[in-house]
């Protein structure tokens, strides 16, 4: 690490984005109550955790003759809790050791907290709907409780317009290239849904459309360049299917044995998203950078308390 950060550059956040974060945790979560969602608890260290799409460093603990993982996204324990209760939802903490590459992007931090959901029988859209209408919600409440402060902070801030457009993925890469996330992120003024991402681009658990190309999935992406914000969709359920995904994406079957034997006994079929909530306090308060949507933030390449 290059960059020891002192107490007083991780205090440095408004206390108005404290507060206005505070309220976006709270609307959403009573949001959800409301639809017949319960809060689990989140799932901190695993055997298992999400291999991503994306290399990061390796975080783990070494516990007797084994070894947990710490959290990466609660993809798995989302699908396995179908079992149980058909809507829940948790503010996971998530460590992601990026490559200090990313230190400047503005978007990135190793640790953060997204709002992890995830609905039994449910589809893409049922879960884009269900977003649509809690960002919405949220939203309107933020307007009532800190107009004065967003208005100075954003001007752009405004209540999001629903249903939000879709785009096609495939069309959108062949359209403006690699860079076409940051260019349709620039050019937008409302949030929208990037769809049908390419089988190569995502994780194994999303899943497989019968064209056998792109996946049952989505991003939401904020507009005027604050980029992604959230990621979800369908999942792959079948034993067989899975199995199928994993070798493809080369995901080493001994690691996600535990995984795997849970699948063999039985998952249903679900949907569901995360959504960063320090990504999500930046895009509605504008800010430069997202250190400043947190206390004790931590960025790639640094250490900080």
């Amino acid at each position: 690490m290059d960059k020891l950060e002192s107490v007083e550059e991780g205090l440095k956040v408004k206390r108005e984005v404290l507060e206005v974060s505070s309220d976006l945790i709270s609307s959403m979560g009573q949001f959800l109550r409301k639809r017949g969602f319960i809060e689990i608890l989140p799932v901190v260290i695993s055997p298992i955790t999400d291999p991503l799409n994306h290399s990061v460093f390796d975080a783990g603990i070494e516990y007797y003759n084994g070894k947990y993982s710490l959290t990466k996204s609660m993809i798995f324990h989302k699908q396995l809790a179908m079992r149980i209760h058909p809507k829940i939802f948790s503010f996971s903490p998530n460590i992601r050791l990026e490559t200090k590459d990313k230190r400047d992007s503005g978007r990135h931090l190793i640790e953060f907290t997204q709002l992890d959901l995830e609905m039994r029988d449910a589809t893409r859209d049922d879960v884009m709907s269900l977003v649509e209408e809690m960002l919405t919600d949220a939203f309107e409440k933020l307007e009532e409780k800190f107009g004065k402060f967003l208005r100075e902070m954003n001007p752009h801030f405004s209540i999001p317009k629903i249903p939000f457009e879709r785009v096609k993925y495939l069309e959108a890469l062949q359209k403006y290239g690699s860079n076409f996330e940051s260019v349709l992120s620039e050019n937008a003024t409302q949030p929208f849904w990037l769809i049908d991402i390419h089988i190569d681009d995502r994780e194994f658990y999303d899943k497989l459309d019968d064209n056998g190309k792109t996946l049952r999935d989505m991003d939401l992406i904020y507009p005027y360049g604050f980029q992604e914000a959230s990621s979800g969709g369908e999942r792959e359920y079948e034993y067989e299917k899975i199995l199928r995904r994993m070798e493809y994406k080369g995901n080493d079957l001994e690691s996600m044995k535990w995984y795997l034997e849970e699948v063999k006994k039985g998952i249903p079929p679900s949907a569901g998203c995360g959504i960063g909530i320090e990504r999500l306090t930046r895009f509605v308060c504008n800010l430069d950078d997202i250190k400043s949507a947190r206390l004790f933030a931590k960025k790639p390449g640094e250490l900080a308390i």
